[in-house]
């Protein structure tokens, strides 16, 4: 991807200001650890509204920004809004994953094109209760949709070879899923230097045996391991939207700017419970980020989150898609995209870098809608 030079606008810094003024956000840094326990029950209002720039245009000049998507147990989107001078501006949709999206093209020699889309949304925590089974129907199309292999997420070979080793007895898919979360945990880390979420090249890092990386690598090698011994298992790309309740500053936002505060999770489908999140990603990330000191997993900090990120999350995290693969619509720079969770834009120099938000030049902002 091509880097190009963006203005930051005062503007939108001053709108940013404003925004943590007018929500009161704190940083949850000042805030005291708590017992990590996502509770189901409270449902929250949020709105992000995404800002995206582009100068220095040539050319015909697209952008795609990510709609949440997921209508869930977990997720209620509230309804979308868009402008921007663009002489084509609406929503689209990924197939066959169904991942919204706002698409703009601006005609040649518009001189500072520029779109916003605002979207509303309520969240809530999840937390598997494991006493209480439900009849979840395998349905074939489930299983084939969400243990199919992707063009990072091969599910045989290597895959498939090193699944079968961690799940060596195991019987049911609840053994083995637990038993690849916590191989990934034991053999896994997270890699502060990798840019963005990580790449999500599995069959790669099994076979170099570099465990490194962030949630799109260590929750997406979960994911395709999970997959390959049958169990049905999927990412959820997404953002994080405010801080953890529980006062861990490694597992929220840090600011209402949550322009580089993108996070994947995961979700398996078993038999007795249907889809059940995930996130062992996250608790390596408390390892690492929590403290000044590399934890290690046995430290309290850490135990205190393990059990509960299998089987649930907080709620303070929207969910854009599931989507894999992704070829943007009308897109004519470059690829797919493994995964869609980023803006993205592109000029008749190529696309640009959608991790470097500065030079891009987009803005992410949040805020809490109270009733």
């Amino acid at each position: 991807m091509n880097r190009r030079t963006f203005l930051r606008a005062a503007a939108s810094l001053s709108a940013v200001a404003a925004t943590s003024r007018v929500t009161g956000f704190v940083s949850p840094a000042r805030a005291q650890h708590k017992e990590f326990a996502p509770r189901p029950g409270t449902w929250r209002t949020f709105e992000i509204t995404t800002r995206v720039e582009v100068l220095e245009p040539t050319g015909v000049i697209r952008a795609w920004l990510p709609i949440p998507s997921v209508t869930s147990d977990f997720q209620k989107p509230l309804g979308d809004q868009w402008t921007g001078n663009a002489k084509a501006l609406k929503s689209v949709a990924d197939n066959p994953y169904g991942a919204n999206m706002v698409y703009a093209e601006f005609a040649a020699g518009e001189a500072a094109p520029v779109v916003e889309l605002t979207s509303r949304f309520q969240t809530q925590d999840r937390a598997i209760d494991w006493s209480k089974k439900i009849a979840a129907a395998e349905d074939p199309a489930i299983v084939k949709m969400w243990t199919k292999a992707t063009d990072l997420m091969p599910t045989d070979g290597i895959v498939r070879e090193t699944a079968l080793e961690i799940t060596k007895g195991k019987t049911t898919d609840l053994e083995k899923v637990r038993a690849v979360y916590d191989w990934i945990l034991a053999n896994t880390y997270r890699e502060p230097t990798v840019r963005g979420c990580g790449i999500g090249d599995i069959k790669t890092m099994l076979e170099t045996k570099s465990f490194g990386g962030k949630c799109g690598d260590i929750n997406g090698l979960f994911v395709g391991l999970v997959r390959s011994v049958g169990v049905p298992a999927r990412d959820v790309y997404g953002i994080r939207v405010a801080p953890s309740a529980f006062g861990y500053k490694s597992l929220g936002a840090g600011s209402a700017n949550i322009s580089k505060a993108q996070h994947c999770r995961a979700e398996v489908f078993l038999k007795d419970y249907g889809w059940v999140a995930m996130d062992p990603a996250d608790v390596t990330k408390v390892a690492r980020e929590e403290t000044s000191e590399w934890l290690k997993i046995d430290h309290p900090l850490v135990e205190a989150v393990r059990p509960k990120l299998f089987g649930g999350w907080e709620g303070n995290w929207v969910a854009f898609n599931t989507a894999h693969d992704v070829a943007l619509p009308g897109s004519t720079q470059g690829g797919k995209l493994g995964f869609f969770m980023y803006p993205q834009s592109e000029t008749a120099q190529g696309r640009r870098d959608s991790l470097d938000p500065d030079n891009f030049k987009y803005t992410i902002t949040t805020r809490e809608i109270k009733a």
